[in-house]
């Protein structure tokens, strides 16, 4: 158990530290062939952020793990607003501009009912499902793209701040970063999967208990230290912006890359109230509830509350408590 357990933890590692390098590598790249800072940040930064989930989803996906993958999505969805989002809102609640908000929420809400209707009425997803999904990851970047560059406020200080930090390198330099970060990622993805799925099975917890809590944790990661930085550097909003963007990614993304790899069914391991499937009444619901509660007041009111981090955290207790002890 020790073994499986040490190995777990280093594929987390893997998987941050692979994340991170992708990331520079490719933003250097970017800069060094005159890419605007704009485009960098809708496209390869928030894939980057993103790459730990959809490598962990489709590791899992060729496994035949439909737990896994199932789970690590809504799971991170879930982590995402309600512990990372919500220390960002409980720290630091105040204003924020509602335009940036209402793409990247519009298409996640409307990606996400799909998802849970799909889940609820027929209970499987078909592989002409994930092309479809994939499709809408397409669309969205290339309308959030148009509309940054018709836009540049939207952006809000993102390109000044990475403009101040950015570092000189070497082509090769940042070759190496992007290969070795992609090979971190995959290797992290494949000890995080075989691993969690044995000390699943060791405990008797099912996959996707497992890929709702500690997976999903562990591939949010990379948006809980962007959060934090943002934070510390007065730019809260945007660290709610990125969630939101890693949010949709999940859906569109994450799920629809496992999806066309192999098309599984909703995982009825849980199962609560005499035999419902746990995931349909607990875990798409309170995905999109703790959505609604951050989102809403963001757009129609413009400003977020303490309150509100303050109950996306006592959510997210609540819910990786019922994980394990129901």
């Amino acid at each position: 158990m020790l073994v499986p357990v040490l190995l777990f933890l280093v594929g987390f590692v893997l998987l941050i530290k692979g994340g991170d390098w992708f990331v520079d590598g490719s933003v250097g790249i970017a800069h060094r062939f005159h890419l605007p800072e704009l485009l960098i940040g809708a496209t390869i930064v928030s894939i980057g952020t993103t790459l730990p989930e959809v490598m962990v989803s489709s590791q899992a996906a060729l496994q035949g793990n439909a737990g896994i993958s199932y789970g690590n999505a809504i799971g991170s969805i879930i982590c995402n607003t309600s512990l990372i989002a919500a220390i960002t809102i409980a720290a630091k609640p105040g204003k924020v501009n509602p335009k940036s908000f209402s793409l990247p929420t519009a298409f996640f809400f409307a990606a996400a009912i799909s998802y849970a209707i799909i889940a609820w009425t027929y209970g499987s997803f078909t592989r002409l499902m994930g092309v479809a999904y994939l499709c809408v990851f397409v669309i969205y970047m290339v309308v959030s793209t148009l509309q940054m560059k018709k836009n540049p406020e939207l952006a809000g200080d993102a390109e000044q701040e990475d403009e101040g930090e950015a570092k000189e390198t070497t082509l090769t330099h940042d070759l190496i970063l992007m290969v070795v970060g992609a090979a971190a990622i995959a290797l992290g993805a494949n000890l995080l999967v075989n691993n969690g799925t044995l000390i699943a099975a060791a405990l008797g917890v099912p996959d996707s208990v497992i890929g709702l809590t500690m997976v999903a944790l562990g591939t949010s990661l990379p948006e809980l230290i962007t959060a934090i930085t943002s934070l510390m550097k007065g730019h809260g909003a945007l660290s709610l912006g990125n969630v939101i963007g890693a949010n949709l990614f999940n859906i569109v993304l994450v799920s629809g890359m496992a999806i066309t790899i192999s098309p599984f069914a909703v995982p009825a391991e849980k199962t609560i109230f005499g035999g419902i499937n746990s995931s349909l009444v607990i875990d798409i619901p309170v995905m999109l509830g703790v959505m609604a509660i951050m989102c809403i007041p963001a757009i129609v009111k413009g400003r977020l509350k303490r309150w509100q981090g303050i109950l996306l955290l006592c959510i997210y207790a609540a819910f990786t408590v019922y994980q394990f002890v129901s």
